[in-house]
């Protein structure tokens, strides 16, 4: 298994990884209109270069040449020393194989590396993801609701691991 940054010409794996990924992640959470929704928001490659134009470091993971996850994180967050980890996704075939763990430690790595203090993401709620960062040492630190537009909101917790 292999770790890599992603180059701008490769968000189109990103984006494809996100399609195959999010129907099945989020199918008991949200509805397909709001799930088409999001993905185009979020995943077109529109989207996607916009994001790493903000600073967004996107992370490739490949295993016998196909891809099989991806991360994006941001240093120095909102003006702080804190990174937040944007995206974490794996195939759901690759779930429980540690591979969302690899992400996590070469994000944190580089984390350190940068001199950050914690890491932080959003997740829903409701989404089985939160077991698994918080066996990753990540607690709740808040609630929030975030207006994404067209009558849509996402209803998460921040969560943070001191680094």
């Amino acid at each position: 298994m292999n770790i890599s940054f992603a180059s701008s010409n490769q968000l189109s794996i990103v984006r494809d990884l996100a399609y195959q990924i999010w129907p099945i992640a989020y199918k008991e959470i949200l509805s397909q209109q709001q799930l088409d929704y999001m993905l185009d928001l979020i995943y077109s490659i529109e989207s996607l270069t916009k994001q790493m134009e903000s600073n967004h470091i996107f992370l490739l993971v490949e295993e016998s040449s196909s891809y099989i996850g991806f991360a994006s994180f941001e240093l120095n967050y909102d003006s702080s020393n804190k990174t937040k980890i944007q995206k974490l996704y794996v195939l759901p075939q690759i779930q429980g194989k540690g591979v969302g763990n690899k992400l996590i430690d070469f994000i944190q790595k580089e984390a350190i590396e940068n001199n950050q203090s914690s890491l932080l993401l959003n997740v829903n709620k409701y989404n089985i993801a939160k077991d698994f960062y918080l066996k990753q040492g990540f607690s709740i630190s808040y609630s929030e609701i975030i207006d994404i537009g067209n009558g849509y909101i996402m209803d998460d917790y921040v969560m943070e691991k001191e680094i």
